[in-house]
């Protein structure tokens, strides 16, 4: 969680629940405020926002039902689970009703509070994060967590907050690695359908039965093995936002069924007759240029009509001048909390040569670069000798007296790919978690630079 503290207020009038409560919660390192009594609970919450409150419902005089609607009258952003041995269908109604984030009933399993506690906290985290990107946009601030301030990503910006309050579909072309997901997220999380799902998924890694499946669902006895009345993703998506990322690479048998949920607004699961109405915003992304594709009678003109709404072209890394040392820094941040490091800063020398270097794999592989450079120092500064050697070997000077000579963006990246995979010994699974792309993404490089899978 991005959050350092967690408050969390528990309301139990048995001792030993409530104890049991405050352990687990205090060994999960929240910080933890608990009280026996309801009307002490109301007094707590007049005095502090809480991130979450777990209460007990059948108390007096003051019961849990009281303290959820206290706790959503001052704070509406505030989750609350509540917790009964006494649960009926009824009061759980009138629980969801109220705002209850969700209705525990005893006896629990400590590990299912661990869970649901978790889970609620990151609805939280969520909730907190649009909010801020809302007042951003409010007050006309650039875009959080989009690092970038060269001219293009400013347009970049712009055009997001032009966008995300409006109800269109949108599609983002760029690179691999640019960031389209994240601008897709942006989005979503500045728009009317924030409260609700935003779900990605690859049209680039499955087979077209199993897309079928994933977006559609299915009913039961569909395929062999199939569970009844499975909801697919696009159901599951309903009133929120779908990222179809790499969605030229969707099979035009896929496409005439994704342009009818456009259309009309329903579906039909796999093995299914009935219709299902679904409302969903879709954010198309592709490295592809899909006009292209259309002509080549590849990709349907009215598909991409229908998804070529609005227009976000992402640039490649090696056209952001000046956002390089921006992003490594950005990065570095977060790895020095992932690995627990203090380090200060990227050496020159260092920087020099991530800024000269042409980034085939775009942001998503100075994100691994400055990741695999935070892993291996031993020292307080990211110098030369923890980047990779395909970097190392690029002379600065070379760079500096032969610009005409710097290798072509196709032969860094094929450089790039074949230091990988000597890395993974030929292991096209771990190269392709190292490069942050799925495998099907890689051998789809390889093949189309005739790299051998020996």
């Amino acid at each position: 969680m991005m959050k350092n503290e967690w408050n969390i207020l528990i309301v139990e009038d048995e001792d030993l629940a409530r104890k049991n409560l405050e352990r687990i919660l205090i060994k999960e390192r929240y910080v933890v405020s608990s009280t026996k009594s309801g009307e002490h609970a109301l007094q707590l919450l007049q005095e502090q926002e809480f991130d979450l409150v777990l209460t007990d419902l059948k108390m007096k005089p003051v019961d849990g039902m009281d303290i959820l609607k206290k706790s959503k009258s001052l704070y509406p952003q505030t989750e609350v689970i509540m917790i009964t041995a006494y649960a009926t269908v009824d009061s759980a109604v009138v629980a969801m009703k109220e705002g209850a984030y969700h209705y525990l009933a005893k006896p629990y399993k400590l590990e299912e509070v661990r869970k649901i506690v978790h889970e609620a906290l990151l609805k939280r985290e969520l909730t907190l994060e649009n909010k801020a990107l809302k007042e951003a946009l409010n007050q006309g601030n650039t875009i959080p967590h989009i690092v970038g301030k060269s001219q293009s990503m400013s347009e970049v910006h712009k055009k997001i907050s032009q966008i995300a309050p409006t109800d269109t579909n949108v599609l983002i072309l760029g690179e691999s690695g640019t960031g389209k997901e994240l601008i897709a997220q942006a989005i979503h999380n500045l728009s009317h359908r924030s409260g609700d799902k935003f779900v990605a998924f690859n049209c680039g890694s499955f087979t077209e039965e199993l897309m079928a499946n994933e977006l559609f669902g299915h009913e039961k006895d569909a395929h062999t093995g199939a569970t009844p009345n499975a909801k697919g993703l696009l159901e599951m998506a309903d009133q929120g936002t779908v990222f179809l990322d790499e969605i030229g690479d969707m099979p035009l048998s896929m496409q005439v069924k994704l342009l009818r949920i456009i259309q009309e607004k329903e579906l039909i699961r796999v093995g299914g007759l009935e219709s299902i109405s679904v409302d969903l915003r879709f954010i198309a992304a592709t490295h592809r240029d899909l006009a292209q594709e259309v002509s080549a009678e590849r990709f349907r003109q009215d598909l991409y009509y229908r998804l070529n709404v609005i227009t976000i072209s992402l640039p490649p890394l090696v056209e952001r001048q000046g956002d390089i040392p921006l992003l490594a820094n950005h990065f570095l941040a977060q790895k020095m909390k992932d690995f627990d490091k203090n380090i200060k800063e990227i050496d020159p020398e260092a920087m020099e040569l991530l800024n000269a270097y042409t980034w085939p794999g775009n942001v998503r592989e100075l994100e691994n670069v400055v990741e695999r450079a935070v892993a291996l120092t031993n020292r307080d500064v990211i110098k030369v000798d923890v980047l990779p050697e395909y970097i190392r070997s690029l002379s600065i000077e070379t760079f500096r007296r032969h610009s005409s000579k710097v290798p072509t963006m196709e032969e860094q990246e094929i450089e790039y790919i074949q230091w990988i995979l000597n890395k993974c010994n030929g292991n096209k699974t771990k190269a392709a978690q190292m490069m942050g792309i799925d495998r099907v993404s890689l051998w789809r490089k390889m093949k189309r630079y005739g790299i051998s899978e020996k």
